[in-house]
This record gives C-alpha cells, structure tokens and sequence, in this order.
C-alpha cells in the first residue's frame, strides 16, 4: 500500500498538474463585525441564495461569498498582474477589477491595466451580472491567465467597470474564478478550466480541492490530478445530475438516524463559493428545533459535544457532517453552519452543500465522466 502511494506520489509530481494555494482569511462577515456595520448592513441587504443558482431570476446575491475565507492567486497579462480569486464551483465566469472602474471598491482592491500587457486583446462585448445589491458590469477581453503556473493563453475574462460598492469594499478578494459549466457563464464566455482541457494544459479533465479545518494551512485546488494522500478511505463516484453547477441527487437527510429532510430525494450543488450549508426554509427550521438551536441559529458551546451528525445519503451511501464541522465557533459564541434558502423551481428541493460539508471531504471534479468524487478524510 506505502508502495503504491509513493509511485502515486512520484506520478502526480512530474504530470500535467498544478497545484494552487488557498489561503485562509478572515470573511467579508468577520470583517464588518470588526468594522461595527454587519448589523446594519444585513438589515439593507436581504437575500436569497438560491438566487444565484437560477439564471431566470437574473440575480447572483453577492452574499453567496460573505462566508468565504478561501482564496488563491492567479495572474493575468503579459508581464503579469496579480489578483486574489475565489475559486468558485458554483459559477463559471473569470472577472477582475479593471482601471476603468471608479467605483470605491475598486479603488482599495487590484484592478488590471490592459494597457501594460503586451498580450491583451480587447472585444466590444459588455459583461452584465446581477447582484442582490447591485450590478456588476464590463467589458470582456482576451489575455493570458497564469494559474500556479498553467498559462491559459487567449483566456476570456470580465473587466469590472461598475461594482456594488457597499458590498466589495469590504472584501478580501479582488475577483471571482468560476470552475462550473459553460451552459451557466453569462455572456457565452468559456470557463478557464474548459480552456486548460481544451488547450491540454492538464493531465486529466478533472480538478480537485481540498479545504482545511480551523486555521491549519494546506488548503488546495489540484488542476489535473487526484492527490491519493488524500483517497486513502477510497472515493465515492457521483453522478451528475444536471451539468450547469455541480448538481447530484441526494436520497435524504437524517440526524440521530432519523430523516428528517429530503425523504423524497432532492437536488444538491456541491459549492466552494458557498461557506456554509444551505437547506430548505422547512428543513432548516426542523433542523433547528432537532439540534436545539435558536431561530437564529445560535447554540450553547458546552452543547456540541452532545449533538448528532447530520447524515446525508447520496447514491446509496451516507456522508456524515459532524457537529464539530456544523457548529461554527467566533469569539466565544457558537452557530449552526446552515441558513435557510427560498427555492423558486419546480425541481424542488434544492441543498447547497458549501464549505461546512467540504472540509469533511476530499472533492473531485471530474468533467471527463460528469461525476463528483467524495473522500472521506481522517
């Protein structure tokens, strides 16, 4: 078994593969708490989620990334100019601040000069996306995008002219990387990792990542490879079930081995954009009373080491989330990871399984077999 890691190991270094640092900071939640303005703010700016995974509501809520505290680093032009993305697998666009943006949360984030890269190719394309709060709008342009050493040269991207100010000012991410489908990507452009596949820049036509717990370091998205480091427990295959975001199906949720959600089965999106699980209005307050958590989600800290895992059963198999990756901790106070979600479709249920579920698994992208791998780690 050591044997046939090491060889593993041996081939994952000298692939086609890349593998891009997260680092983890604080959230665009802790950082208006610090400022005294997320009371106010959540007041003006109220949201549903499921708006971003439904284009005929025509609205991305903005709030989607207020949770994020993963972020990574690419490059776009010639010579290359930095940016810190959120590697998302809940939408499929690349934009960036650009110089011809003058709102204020341009002006303290990077913002891309197509004037200092030699390879920029301008277009007279308009790039519009809605947000709860406001809209984003650009224009669209060819460049080349450096992923940790993977050059996607003549990559379309969006360069922000408008951004809702109240919201970016405050972020810790200049933009945003889509890792979702095509058929999603507003103004028909084509995701970078499509690109990669296209170009044959990785080995394999997947992508993996893996989120760490706490504050340990060694966060990841692996372009082109699976890292059996991290497979040791095996991985369960899941089909797609819609190839716009990373849908499944789910069969049920239980606590304590009882269902209490879903029993009907449901639709699921597997989300690195999304830091905490999101679950249907009904199911969230049935969760609510079951693990005895306020209305607004807040749980006694000595309660923790007596709550159940929630246990979802995806394609025969269950995947337990334990209290300790549910229950979120912050200057001494404890919440549940889960908010509610209004789904306006006729496909019913819908979970967003974000990064609370995430950092319990080892997750595989696979856009050669339309699957999602899940590995349970230690």
């Amino acid at each position: 078994m050591k044997l046939l890691l090491l060889l593993a190991l041996v081939g994952l270094a000298q692939g086609l593969v890349t593998r891009v640092p997260l680092r983890k900071m604080k959230s665009l939640r802790q950082r208006l708490r610090e400022q005294g303005l997320l009371e106010s703010y959540l007041e003006q700016h109220p949201y549903n989620l499921a708006a971003k995974y439904f284009p005929g509501i025509a609205v991305e809520p903005l709030e989607n990334y207020m949770d994020d505290e993963y972020f990574g680093t690419i490059s776009i032009g010639t010579p290359p100019q930095e940016f810190t993305v959120v590697f998302d697998t809940g939408s499929s666009n690349l934009w960036v601040p650009s110089v011809f943006c003058s709102s204020p949360a341009c002006r303290n984030h990077n913002r891309f000069n197509p004037a200092e890269s030699s390879t920029f190719l301008s277009t007279n394309d308009t790039l519009f996306i809605a947000y709860g709060t406001g809209s984003m709008t650009g224009v669209l342009g060819y460049d080349t995008v450096d992923v940790a050493g993977i050059n996607v040269r003549n990559q379309i991207f969006g360069l922000a002219e408008t951004e809702p100010g109240d919201f970016f000012y405050y972020t810790p991410f200049d933009g945003i990387l889509g890792l979702a489908f095509p058929s999603i990507a507003s103004s028909g452009a084509t995701p970078v990792f499509d690109n990669m596949m296209m170009e044959n820049l990785v080995d394999r036509n997947l992508f993996s990542v893996y989120l760490s717990r706490d504050d340990k370091g060694g966060s990841f998205v692996l372009f082109g490879a699976i890292d059996p480091y991290y497979t040791t427990r095996g991985i369960s295959w899941i089909p797609l079930s819609a190839e716009t975001y990373w849908q499944i199906s789910m069969e049920s949720v239980s606590v304590g081995g009882t269902p209490v959600a879903c029993s009907s089965g449901c639709q699921a999106i597997v989300d690195t954009g999304t830091t905490l699980l999101a679950v249907p209005i009904r199911a969230f307050r049935t969760l609510m009373r079951r693990l005895g958590a306020s209305s607004s989600g807040e749980i006694s800290c000595d309660a923790i080491r007596k709550l159940p895992s929630l246990i979802f059963r995806i394609n025969g198999k269950e995947f337990p989330v334990p209290p300790r990756a549910y229950v979120l901790r912050s200057n001494g106070y404890c919440s549940l990871g889960l908010q509610g979600m209004d789904v306006p479709t006729e496909e019913g249920e819908l979970w967003i399984l974000g990064d609370v579920f995430i950092r319990e698994y080892y997750v595989i992208f696979d856009r050669a077999n339309n699957k999602v791998g899940l590995s349970r780690l230690p």
